[in-house]
Parts: C-alpha cells; structure tokens; sequence
C-alpha cells in the first residue's frame, strides 16, 4: 500500500499547488539501496576539545578509518551536511553541554534533506549523583526535541552507551551506523542504550587504560570486528521467521535474506502457497505451522537444524488483531489475540532455550507495538499481548545477558502506523490521521520494521540487549 499524499506533493502540477495552498508536504524518504552511500553528505562530529584525543575524535577517527566517510570537526556553512553527530558522553554537569548544543544549533540549517542528527552519550545509571543523572537524562529530552524540529526527511536519534562501552566499541558504531543510514528512514526521535558485551568491544586495554594496538595511537575496537562494515553481516546464520507469509513477515524474511541468512518462513496452513512463493524467492524454506501448538518449537527446530544446519536467529513476528471495545469484548477475541501475539512467543522461546536449540550467541528480535506501550481504543487485547512482549523481551535479556546466561541478545521492534494490507482497512479519516500525526508525517514501509530487525540481529548489534527499538517516524503517540 502507498501513500498517494505523499507521492502527489512532491511531483508534478500537485507539487507546485501544494507549495501555493501552503499544504503539508511530509518528504519522500531515502531508503536503502545497494550501491548507495552511507549518508548524504559529509559528517560533522561536535563535541570535545579541539586538538585532544577525547572522545569526539574517537567518534570522528572511527567514521573516517571504519567506514571511510568525509568527516570534519568544523563547521563549515558552505557544507550540506548529511550528518551531525552530537558527542556528549563527557558531560558531567549541565553546563558542560551548552558549547556543544550551540554548535549544533548554528549547523542545522545546513543539514541536507534525509540527513541525520545523531547523539552519542552516556546512559544514566542508580550510581550516579544527581547533577550527573540530570546531565544525562537531559541529553535525551533535548534529542527528542531537536528530532521534532527537522523537516525534509531528516531525522534524529541517540546512541547512549552504559559505562562499559566505549565510544568507538563494534556495538557503538554498528548501532551509530544504522542511525546514520537509510535503513532508519523511519525510525526517529529514538535513543538506544548500547552496552560493551562483544569480545571486540573489551578489545586489549594497556596499562594506561587506552585500548591497546601497538605502536602510536589506538585503533579503534571496532576493527577487529569487520562485520559492522559488511554488507552481508548475517552470512551464514539460520534464521526463523514466524508471520512470514505476507506484509511485515514476508519483508522481514527478504531482508535477512539479502544480509546472507538462510531463513526459515513460519505461518500457518492456510497461508501455505504464498508461503511456499516468499521461500523460493528468497531461497530459503517454508514450514507450514501454527505457532500456538504446543510443539510449535519442537517443530522449528528440527526444521532449522534438519534442512540448515541449525539456528541463530529467531524473529516473532506472527501476530493478529480482533478489535473491540472492552464493553463489547468477548471472550474468544481476547484469548485468541494472547495466544498468538503473546503464549506463543513465549513458549517457543523457552522451548529453544531450555533445548540447547540455538547454534550461537542467540538473537531474539519479537515485534510489539506503540499501541503495547501508549495503548489504544478499541485495543485492549492487542495492547495488552505487545505490552506482554516488551516484558518478556527484557525478561529474557536479563536470561542471556547475566552472569550465568549463555550470552546472546532479546529485543523488540515496537512498529507505529505502518502501510500494509491490515492498515489499508482501516477507514479512511482515522488513516489519514495516523499517517500524519508523525514528525514525518507518513505511514511507514514494511521494509522500515525489517531493516530493524535485521539490525538487532547482526553480530554488531551485541552490546544492544533488553531495547524496545520504535520504528514510528516519531508518532505523538507514546515516547
């Protein structure tokens, strides 16, 4: 489904009537294409002293030697910038902030169309006192704001790393790579808490504390991990797909193909020839199964390891709505709704784990929803069943990612409103609203849910565990 608003303001007679009548004129997104560049225009990094090895540097040095961008420290208002990256893991107190955020302020204006702002800083934790929590909380409601504030595209999100990642860690700039890139068209307004839990963000430290790398100055962390910079990070992973029939799952399903995973596609029965049709597209297989039997994970699997190999990637995204309001809910809706989006994801993930039956590292990415973290009328079953899904997602973080856990990450993609056959449904005045009601104001592509997930479940997104990551384009509704 498109959105025939968007395409009518930007081209054409329509283009030109929409400008004279003053008309809303939501941009077309860039989205990622093979080939392409990582952003539109060189990158200005801010933050730092100029001529110190701080974490600025670190940030601007990686961007340079890792994924060979055009990268500069100053301003410069000749430059379309195609990227700002804000670095403020060294502020300690509120002031500390202010020289950066009116360096930021003087370069938006040369922020080029689909370009991207990008904070990078420090997570608040129960230790710190309460001028560097306030510090720190504060850097994520001036993002929100500022990605509020840009039009044409442009978007704006924060890396927060935990006290453990360093700044130039693999999962730093695997996760500041994906927010610079055209594979987060859709997601804005958003922060992601990123943690050092990769053996090639540790890296070797010396004596001093610097990452250590022979002679002169320290390389990043990063590089001992190529991976963050391949197009294919999922070579050679087996990954399930459960919903992948068709919209989101089948989207789903196509992206973790083109990153070189072999996927499995799960739905049921009745959705078995475009099933079959979306396995051969991709080249991968098809299991015909509804996810709420009690062996549903039994019979995953024996599929993955019998026709794979193995399993690596597990991705819930089967899922169903039976809207009503509460007063008029009947029973069968509510539990139908619960046992899909919810009993069933949780029983196939503690089937998979308690068996030993993931090859890896596990990477669980589940699909929940705005409407599980704001609610919504006429939703309280599906609210209540994509809630469930957050909970469990950091419940099971906690699992993999504790001391006794066996490593691996849990998260989910919280989707906003979204152009798919479910949506096209939805009456005609409500849908325009939900497309609008965004700081891009448009609905989101399928492909937008997909290259999230695809994201969480490459090998450079390993310090990223227990996150709710939205893909809404910064809908009013919720966070």
């Amino acid at each position: 489904m498109t959105d025939s608003y968007v395409q009518a303001v930007n081209s054409g007679f329509t283009k030109t009537l929409a400008k004279k009548l003053g008309l809303p004129r939501p941009a077309v997104l860039r989205r990622h294409r093979a080939g392409d560049p990582l952003t539109v225009g060189p990158v200005l990094v801010l933050g730092g002293t100029p001529g110190v090895h701080d974490d600025a540097d670190r940030v601007a040095s990686a961007l340079l030697d890792t994924f060979g961008l055009d990268v500069r420290q100053n301003a410069d208002d000749q430059i379309r910038w195609g990227a700002i990256v804000v670095v403020l893991t060294q502020a300690e107190r509120p002031q500390d902030v202010s020289g950066t955020v009116m360096a930021l302020s003087a370069s938006l204006r040369g922020l080029a169309p689909n370009g991207r702002v990008v904070t990078i800083s420090r997570a608040p934790d129960d230790g710190d006192s309460p001028e560097l929590a306030a510090t720190r909380e504060g850097v994520e409601g001036f993002l929100r704001s500022v990605a509020k504030e840009l039009r044409n595209g442009a978007t704006g999100n924060g890396v927060q790393l935990t006290d453990d990642a360093p700044v130039d860690s693999a999962s730093s700039l695997a996760t500041l790579r994906f927010f610079l890139s055209a594979r987060s068209a859709f997601v804005d307004g958003q922060v992601l808490r990123v943690g050092g839990s990769t053996a090639a963000d540790r890296g070797t430290t010396s004596a001093s504390g610097e990452p250590s790398s022979g002679a002169g100055v320290a390389a990043s962390p990063a590089a001992a991990d190529p991976s963050i910079t391949t197009d294919r990070p999922l070579q050679g992973k087996v990954a399930v797909v459960t919903g992948a029939a068709r919209g989101i799952g089948a989207e789903v399903a196509r992206t973790l193909a083109r990153d070189g995973a072999k996927v499995v596609v799960v739905d049921v029965p009745a959705a078995g020839e475009q099933l079959a049709k979306i396995a051969n597209e991709i080249g991968g297989t098809a299991l015909q199964l509804d996810v709420t039997a009690d062996d549903a994970g039994a019979r995953i699997l024996e599929h993955a390891r019998a026709r794979h190999g193995g399993l690596d990637v597990l991705v819930h995204n089967a899922g169903i709505l039976r809207d009503k309001l509460l007063a008029n809910m009947s029973a069968d809706k509510w539990d139908a709704v619960v046992a899909v989006n919810l009993a069933a994801q949780l029983r196939i993930t503690e089937y998979l784990l308690g068996a030993n039956g993931f090859s890896g590292e596990p990477r669980i990415v589940s699909l929940a929803s705005t409407s599980g973290i704001a609610g919504n009328r006429g939703q309280a079953n599906y609210a209540f069943s994509k809630a469930g899904v957050i909970g469990h997602t950091r419940a099971f973080a906690r699992l993999l990612g504790g001391p006794a856990g066996p490593g691996g990450t849990a998260n989910a993609v919280a989707p906003g409103f979204i152009e798919t056959e479910m949506t096209a449904s939805i009456p005609f005045v409500t849908r325009e609203v939900a497309r609008r009601v965004s700081s891009l104001q448009q609905g989101g592509q399928p492909v937008d849910v997909a290259e999230a997930i695809a994201f969480l479940a490459s090998p450079g997104a390993a310090g990223v565990n227990g996150q709710v990551l939205r893909v809404c384009g910064q809908s009013l509704v919720g966070r």
